[in-house]
């Protein structure tokens, strides 16, 4: 649900979105690079060694910082989650991502294990280091959420299919740290430090609307 009766909007986290593909990538990248070791390829196993290395850290690189500062700009630019907007599980906006992007996933798998025909576990290598620069563009983003004490949400309708700075994106959304299911950064939540709702700073303990889609809504710090 992204819009609904008296304004209540769904809101998904910014870092869930942006470390939605690390797994994948990182593992499909990991095992297209061990298919490559058993290719001899082109250029021989120990020269697309050197140069799989050399792509996997200018991967990470990249993937890393690129549109930092949209991310900066839009971070802020915030405005505070209303108390009947809904927001959206962890597991949820972690699904949406991946099933939009499988093709591309199984793509990137078999173009790296053709590739390796050519220069042996290089492009593997250089998957795997795409999805670890979107573990620590994650990491990066939830420092700020720490020290600012707030995390950052967008509108699921303005995500779309999961670019949470793409151009229909108009700004984010904040909460409490203790809101929704996952932690600040996007990793899964640890269960002995969950608290209820009420706890949570920012957050109310009005009912789901959604079994498994949505976490209770929030209150904004003016209610």
């Amino acid at each position: 649900m992204a819009v609904g009766r008296g304004g209540q909007q769904s809101l998904a986290r910014v870092t869930v979105i942006v470390r939605a593909g690390a797994a994948p990538m990182w593992w499909l990248g990991v095992l297209a690079a061990a298919i490559g070791v058993l290719i001899p390829g082109l250029t021989g196993r120990w020269v697309g060694l050197y140069a799989g290395a050399a792509l996997f850290v200018l991967s990470a690189a990249v993937v890393a910082l690129v549109r930092r500062r949209r991310y900066g700009g839009w971070g802020e630019a915030t405005s505070r989650a209303g108390k009947f907007d809904y927001l959206q599980d962890r597991a949820v906006t972690l699904r949406v991502w991946r099933r939009a992007h499988l093709w591309w996933l199984v793509g990137a798998f078999v173009a790296a294990v053709g590739l390796s025909f050519a220069v042996p576990i290089a492009a593997g290598a250089a998957l795997a280091g795409a999805g670890a620069g979107l573990w620590l563009k994650a990491v990066l983003l939830g420092r700020g959420e720490r020290a600012g004490a707030e995390l950052l949400w967008v509108r699921t309708d303005w995500a779309g299919r999961g670019s949470p700075v793409g151009k229909k994106v108009k700004g984010f959304r904040t909460t409490g740290l203790e809101a929704g299911d996952a932690a600040p950064g996007g990793a899964r939540r640890p269960r002995a430090k969950k608290k209820t709702a009420m706890e949570a700073r920012g957050a109310s303990t009005k009912p789901k609307k959604e079994r498994g889609s949505v976490t209770p809504p929030v209150r904004s710090r003016s209610s």
